[in-house]
């Protein structure tokens, strides 16, 4: 690895360690009222066949909620507040392709989703274990990381497009306020596939997110409303898809600034 693509990356990983409280704490919280709300107070009166209680359900779909979320929001502002400040501009003068512009931004956006999504797992544990006195399965440990880390890839490279295409802040929230936040609620978060209308189940195989939920949730509880191999397929494409047009975006000389 070259010195100025590990400097990008260094870069980009201290600027959200620079506000923990801001990029890790505040979605914990989020995390925490979920699991409070949903999981303890009105998860006792529901009840899911496949799944041993309504908190376990949960508790994956919010640790893929919160990796994905902080991945794209890490990409995606730190573009446009860079391109604010004028400071973007400068990744043409320095010795990096695109390929590694791209791919620094990824692995930082990467690094603060699984902070938080581990964050999240071990607030989850103690939870699990506090209210129901058992522990917090982990069925297949590898199935779990490769969900996170393929989903923490692609949204991070979502986000650098968006950051990239954005021509102002309010653009940027625009996109995460009506596309990416229903696509994620509709994601299977909090319901079951079986417990939609026929028509809504169909409707959901097309939103790629059910895949990465369903993933991460097999990897935790062995069960899921997807099959596996069709959930790996769909995350590796949403990968390539996203880092394709994140690299197109970096080539463009017009995005990196105002």
């Amino acid at each position: 690895m070259s010195k100025p693509f590990l400097g990008l990356l260094r870069r980009e990983v201290l600027r959200y360690l620079k506000v923990p409280y801001q990029t890790i704490g505040s979605p914990l919280i989020n995390s925490l009222l979920y699991l409070f709300i949903f999981g303890l107070s009105l998860g006792r009166n529901i009840d899911l066949p496949g799944y041993p209680s309504y908190l376990l359900f949960l508790i994956p779909g919010l640790i893929m909620m919160t990796s994905l979320k902080n991945a794209f929001d890490n990409c995606a502002s730190s573009c446009v507040s860079s391109k604010y400040a004028g400071e973007l501009i400068d990744l043409r003068t320095v010795p990096l392709t695109v390929l590694n512009i791209a791919w620094a931004y990824a692995l930082a956006g990467l690094t603060r989703g699984l902070i938080v999504a581990i964050l999240t797992y071990v607030v989850s544990f103690f939870l699990v274990l506090g209210s129901q006195g058992e522990l917090l399965p982990m069925a297949h440990p590898w199935i779990f990381l490769f969900f996170l880390i393929t989903a923490g890839l692609s949204f991070s490279s979502l986000g650098l497009t968006i950051g990239m295409w954005s021509k102002n802040f309010d653009a940027l929230t625009a996109i995460s306020t009506f596309i990416l936040m229903p696509l994620i609620y509709l994601g299977g978060v909090f319901f079951s596939l079986d417990s939609l209308h026929p028509f809504w189940q169909k409707v959901s195989h097309f939103n790629p997110i059910l895949y990465m939920i369903n993933g991460v949730r097999y990897g935790l509880l062995g069960v899921s409303d997807v099959d596996l191999g069709v959930a790996a397929c769909f995350s590796i494409g949403c990968f390539i898809l996203f880092h394709t047009f994140a690299l197109l975006v970096l080539r463009k000389g017009s995005n990196y600034h105002w």
